[in-house]
């Protein structure tokens, strides 16, 4: 078996999570307490890739990366060549499909902070920044680490995206899921079984150590 498309995936899904990691949690905290009247916009337009056809996504991403933008001519000007059909491609795809994934549930945990003990903090002559380090951040933690999970775990399984921007470039593009589709059009369905069930079990791993983290971090108060 060909352990390079998941050696590549898993590569791709760690940097994607800790990416929207960092940015994330700023636009988070900006949707949830910001009081701009037009911010359901910004809500919309963060959340649009959960509606939208992979397809489409990935045509426009195709189009913004490719050589004609100028995104695309400035990469190639640097690296000499475009971004799309990269590595570095995927990932600036992937993190804007996965983008609500990480959002919501950090903006979710953000609001559900008591707010008395915001306004506390406030009365004490304590900065913004230092209020999130130590009330927003701590009692956020199952939702941030839900958000880190789900955004990693829907990388692992992305494939109109990947398909439309990286193509099917062995050892660069090609991920598990276009594996997968590779063995189902050649027939070689024992091994796309195969693959699909180490993806499945790997996927449900994932998701079963983020629900007994955030179990036992719901049964310890982090605010002492």
């Amino acid at each position: 078996m060909d352990w390079n498309p998941l050696v590549l995936t898993l590569r791709l899904a760690v940097i994607v999570a800790g990416a929207l990691l960092i940015i994330g949690m700023p636009i988070s905290y900006w949707i949830t307490y910001s009081r701009w009247r037009w911010k359901f916009l910004i809500e919309a337009l963060v959340a649009l890739p959960l509606v939208l056809p992979p397809t489409v996504l990935g045509f426009y991403l195709l189009v913004a990366l490719g050589s004609r933008s100028p995104l695309g001519r400035w990469w190639q000007s640097i690296t000499g060549h475009t971004l799309a059909f990269t590595f570095e491609g995927l990932v600036i795809g992937s993190i804007l499909f996965s983008l609500p994934f990480a959002v919501q549930p950090f903006a979710a945990s953000f609001a559900a902070v008591d707010p008395r003990l915001l306004s506390a903090s406030v009365t004490l002559g304590v900065s913004r920044f230092r209020t999130f380090l130590r009330v927003v951040l701590p009692l956020s933690l199952p939702g941030i680490v839900t958000g880190l999970v789900l955004s990693f775990a829907h990388t692992l399984g992305e494939f109109g995206v990947v398909l439309m921007i990286g193509g099917n470039i062995p050892g660069i593009t090609k991920t598990v899921s276009i594996q997968i589709y590779d063995f189902t059009q050649a027939g070689e369905y024992g091994a796309a079984n195969q693959t699909a069930l180490m993806l499945m079990a790997i996927s449900f791993l994932t998701l079963s150590a983020v629900f007994a983290l955030n179990r036992k971090v719901s049964l310890v108060s982090p605010i002492k």
